[in-house]
C-alpha cells in the first residue's frame, strides 16, 4: 500500500488496486503511473485470479493532473516523450494482464480514466458516472490511451467523442461499448461480487490464452492463415495440458474441477 495507490489480494487470488487521489478525482501524475506499473507486475507476478480496479473518494479517475500537464509544458520534446512512453507501457501492461479484470467504476472518469476503463476485460459502473474524452477542449489529443479506446467503442464512436470532447451519462457509455454493466447506487460491489464469482468457476490459464486470442482476432494484421494455425494450436494445448484435462474430467465425472472454489456462482446455481 501507498499513498497514491492501495493494493489488496484476498485468499482467493482477487487482487485490488484502488487510485487513492481523491482530492484531484484521482488524476495520474508521474509517481501514479509508476506506483500502478509496479502493483501490475506485482499482481502478474503473484499470479492473481482477478484484478478489480477502483478509485478512492467519488471519482474513478479524471485522467491526468493538470499540475503534471503544466510541469511537462515546460520540458522539452524528448521528455515529453519519455513521460508519454511510460504511461503507455502502463496502460499496455493493464491491456495484457493475463488475469481477467474488471474496471469498478465508482464515479466520473475523463481522459485517461477512460484508457483505464478500455484496458480492462469488464467495467461495471454507476448509474450516475459520467465520462469524456476532453482532450480536444485543452488543445490535446487522446493519444496514449487510443490503441485501447479506439477497439473499445469502435471508430465511428471515436470520430465523435474524441473530436466533440462532450461528456456522456452512463447509458451512453454502454451503448458504445465502454461499460459493460450499470447498477444503482449501493449495489456496485454486489454486482462485481457476482462477477468475480462466475470468473473464478474458469480455469485460469484458459482464461489467459482466451485474452490472447482475443487480441490475436481483433489484429487488423492477422493474416486468415495465421489465424488459422495459432488458434488451431491453441486448442490443441489446452485439450492437452493439466488444467484442460482436469476441466474435462471433471465434467465427465460431474465434479467441479480443482480450481473452483466452495461457494462459487456455479456451485450455488
Amino acid at each position: 500500500m501507498t499513498d497514491l495507490l492501495q493494493q489488496e489480494i484476498d485468499s482467493r487470488g482477487v487482487a485490488t488496486l484502488t487510485l487513492n487521489r481523491p482530492a484531484v478525482h484521482n488524476a495520474f501524475n508521474a509517481e501514479l503511473v509508476s506506483a500502478l506499473h509496479e502493483a501490475l507486475e506485482r499482481v502478474a507476478d503473484d499470479r492473481a485470479r482477478v484484478l478489480i480496479l477502483s478509485g478512492s473518494g467519488h471519482s474513478f479517475s479524471a485522467g491526468a493532473d493538470l499540475n503534471w500537464m503544466r510541469d511537462m509544458a515546460q520540458a522539452s520534446e524528448s521528455e515529453n516523450r519519455d513521460d508519454a512512453r511510460r504511461l503507455a507501457a502502463m496502460l499496455r501492461r493493464l491491456d495484457q494482464l493475463p488475469c481477467p479484470t474488471i474496471a469498478r467504476v465508482n464515479g466520473h472518469a475523463f481522459g485517461g480514466g477512460i484508457g483505464l476503463i478500455a484496458c480492462c476485460d469488464l467495467a461495471v459502473a454507476l448509474e450516475h458516472a459520467r465520462f469524456g474524452l476532453t482532450e480536444v477542449r485543452l488543445g490535446l489529443v487522446p493519444a496514449t490511451i487510443s490503441p485501447f479506446v479506439v477497439p473499445r467503442i469502435g471508430v465511428n464512436h471515436a470520430r465523435r467523442y474524441m473530436l466533440t470532447g462532450e461528456r456522456v451519462d452512463a447509458t451512453t457509455a454502454q451503448k458504445i461499448g465502454l461499460i459493460t454493466d450499470i447498477v444503482p447506487q449501493g449495489q456496485l460491489d454486489g454486482h462485481i461480487g457476482d462477477l468475480v464469482e462466475l470468473l473464478l468457476a474458469g480455469g485460469p490459464k484458459a482464461q489467459a490464452r482466451v485474452k490472447s486470442l482475443i487480441r490475436l482476432v481483433g489484429s487488423l494484421q492477422a493474416e486468415p492463415e495465421e489465424l488459422d494455425r495459432r488458434t488451431s494450436e491453441t486448442i490443441a494445448a489446452l485439450r492437452v495440458s493439466r488444467e484442460g484435462q482436469e476441466g474435462l474430467s471433471a465434467f465427465l465425472e460431474k465434479r467441479q474441477p480443482n480450481w473452483v472454489r466452495k461457494g462459487t456462482a456455479d456451485e450455488r446455481r
